[in-house]
């Protein structure tokens, strides 16, 4: 498997897609970044950076903005999908017709997207391997961990983890992404890895609404390891490895996104805990929050796989079922008391 690919294709110009796109032109490799609108695409390419999602971070020379599929995909050799969950189906599609018209030599293609399917509660390397055609799909990796757009845009140095059934795959991916401030780790649990950038999101929100409530470290704290032991029930029951929810797509991306200042997921939550709608809060965002339909589809697997999961059915009840966060807290405590550690 070659790791001297020169030519990527960044499908989705929201804050991450555009970091990673930062991240690879940096590297002298020819990246082009597709936007969905013809209009946001020519604003990129005027600006040279990206003002809505990412301000203040420059574009290297070798990235290049597009509305066109077709230009995008030309000559790619790494798809990377960063698109929304609601909208990775519809954009994977897409680019099958794009193959199917004009066939690609792609030698990997990699979700960094962190959610799973509404409709039909499918990680999104399923996504690829329905709506991709074999030969492409089977090349899927994942791409996941503590991981802020900013903060990697800026060269901040953080790690993160790259799962792929193919470990010689996972490994030339490994060397693509790692730079002097990121570090990339291999991993073949790829439903594990997926299923961490999931849950995640959903305590995150758990998290905010406690802080967003006034309460302290204490809660904060006993959110976050509860939080862990269901992500890794759910893992163990969906055929994950355990271990990887102590690495960095699982603990690691956990601790991130309840506990930082820039995760959107925390910020819903802390005005729900303030006693703002969700209706509202949403309409105030210029990003979206996966969070929220990561919880849909979080607490149908749950039941699917009759696991478990107080603090998702919680966040479950307050943003689909008109829950009051105090009323959420309630039962949440009332709980029957039982041991702590619990075989899987």
């Amino acid at each position: 498997m070659s790791s001297c690919w020169e030519r990527i294709a960044v499908l989705g110009a929201g804050s991450w897609g555009t970091a990673l796109g930062v991240l690879l032109a940096g590297k002298g490799l020819d990246v082009r970044l597709w936007a969905r609108r013809d209009e946001f695409a020519a604003e990129l390419r005027k600006a040279a950076e990206n003002r809505l999602y990412l301000p203040g971070i420059g574009f290297p020379p070798t990235l290049r903005p597009t509305s066109s599929l077709d230009e995008a995909l030309d000559g790619a050799q790494v798809l990377l999908f960063v698109v929304p969950s609601h909208g990775f189906r519809g954009v994977a599609r897409q680019v099958a017709e794009v193959i199917a018209n004009q066939p690609l030599e792609v030698e990997a293609v990699v979700s960094a997207t962190k959610g799973i399917e509404n409709d039909t509660l499918e990680v999104m390397t399923s996504v690829l391997a329905d709506e991709l055609p074999a030969a492409v799909s089977e090349r899927a990796a994942v791409l996941s961990g503590p991981s802020f757009a900013d903060e990697v845009a800026k060269g901040m140095p953080t790690a993160v983890t790259i799962a792929s059934a193919d470990q010689s795959l996972s490994s030339a991916l490994r060397e693509l992404f790692s730079t002097p401030f990121l570090r990339a780790y291999s991993s073949a649990d790829i439903i594990g890895v997926q299923l961490g950038g999931t849950v995640k999101n959903v305590m995150a929100i758990a998290v905010g609404i406690s802080d967003g409530m006034g309460f302290g470290s204490n809660t904060r704290a006993a959110l976050i390891t509860r939080g862990l032991a269901e992500m890794a029930r759910l893992g163990v029951a969906m055929g994950a490895e355990p271990l990887t929810f102590s690495g960095l797509a699982g603990v690691g991306d956990l601790v991130l996104t309840c506990t930082g200042d820039l995760s959107r997921n925390r910020r819903v939550g802390l005005e729900l805990g303030r006693g703002r709608s969700l209706e509202e809060i949403l309409s105030s965002m210029k990003m979206v929050a996966e969070g929220v339909r990561n919880t849909y589809s979080v607490q149908r697997l749950a039941e699917r796989y009759s696991v478990e999961m107080p603090i998702t059915q919680c966040v479950y009840r307050v943003l689909y079922e008109g829950y009051g966060p105090r009323e959420a807290v309630e039962e949440l405590m009332a709980r029957p008391l039982k041991d702590e550690i619990r075989f899987f």
